[in-house]
């Protein structure tokens, strides 16, 4: 029995039916719409989207490790070899971005040898964001890994990236004043902050847990968080992000909250489910952890309490 407090979504497929009759199958399907969650294969169902139709891409590959995904296994390549499975799903998805369009592709520190020379070779490579995963796995003869990468790239120098939208608000310890009058920060009912231009490394993210209502049984679920800095930053309402590897549907609900459109491909129908189920729930509360009024709070912070 789970605890009342434990929100993880973790239903099996057999009781799945509710949601996956809001799915798109992709062999029934002409042409794929926005808003759609899609069970398929992600080559077969990118042929279905129109061309330069797509705003921003976010995409998070199986990593070049062994991994079981319910059922779906992914095995280690040698390097040459997931390159060119990285080089095939760039190809297939290519064509479907917008000239204007953004890139973000997630990897982490390994497979990000591979990743990020491939896309230089498709794309304008313009950052890396290192992300800190707050937990991970100790190792008795290795440093513990609790680093994750998102590559950033765009198909042209024009583009969408909305800074103000992206900023990140931290407490101030040393408050300046000049002529009497804060410089740089503010103060609130939560005491004194100012929002800082965001940089490539992240340690404001916190990895979903139990007791959060965006957990899923996912075993490489990105935080809605991250994912929210990504379209936040890179795209503009009403623009449609794309998802290829859609996993527990964490890029669509998080396009959902910020009235952005989107597609999701998976082609696990039990992740399909998941995903439909939190884009229901996003219709009750749209809220992503962290991020309140506009602004990117630190980890481990309280906006909604007063504090000195």
């Amino acid at each position: 029995m789970k605890s009342q407090r434990n929100k993880t979504i973790d239903f099996p497929l057999e009781r799945a039916d509710e949601y996956l009759k809001q799915c798109v199958y992709v062999e029934r399907e002409k042409q794929i719409k926005e808003n759609s969650i899609v069970v398929g294969d992600a080559f077969s169902s990118l042929e279905k989207i129109p061309d330069k139709s797509v705003d921003l891409l976010i995409v998070d590959p199986p990593y070049n490790l062994h991994k079981n995904f319910h059922g779906n296994g992914f095995k280690q390549l040698r390097n040459s070899e997931y390159a060119k499975y990285t080089e095939n799903w760039i190809n297939a998805v290519k064509p479907k971005l917008k000239d204007t369009a953004s890139v973000y592709v997630c990897c982490d520190w390994k497979s990000a040898l591979v990743i990020g020379a491939v896309l230089d070779e498709h794309f304008i490579l313009r950052n890396r964001i290192t992300w800190q995963r707050e937990k991970g796995r100790g190792a008795k003869a290795n440093w513990k890994n609790s680093m994750e990468d998102v590559f950033f790239a765009t198909v042209s120098d024009n583009y969408t990236f909305n800074l103000n939208a992206v900023k990140q608000r931290k407490k101030v310890l040393a408050p300046y004043k000049e002529n009497g009058a804060p410089k740089d920060w503010e103060q609130t009912e939560q005491g004194k902050f100012r929002n800082t231009c965001p940089s490539n490394f992240w340690d404001d993210i916190a990895v979903p847990y139990w007791s959060m209502a965006e957990n899923t049984a996912h075993p490489t679920q990105k935080p809605e968080k991250l994912i929210a800095k990504l379209i936040l930053a890179s795209s503009n309402k009403n623009d449609l992000v794309l998802d290829p590897f859609n996993g527990s549907g964490t890029t669509c609900v998080v396009a959902k909250k910020l009235d952005r459109k989107y597609i999701g491909l998976e082609q696990n129908p039990l992740y399909c489910a998941w995903a439909v189920k939190r884009l229901v729930d996003c219709d009750k509360d749209k809220s992503i952890q962290g991020y309140r009024d506009g602004v990117f709070w630190e980890r481990n912070s309280k906006p909604d309490k007063k504090t000195d």
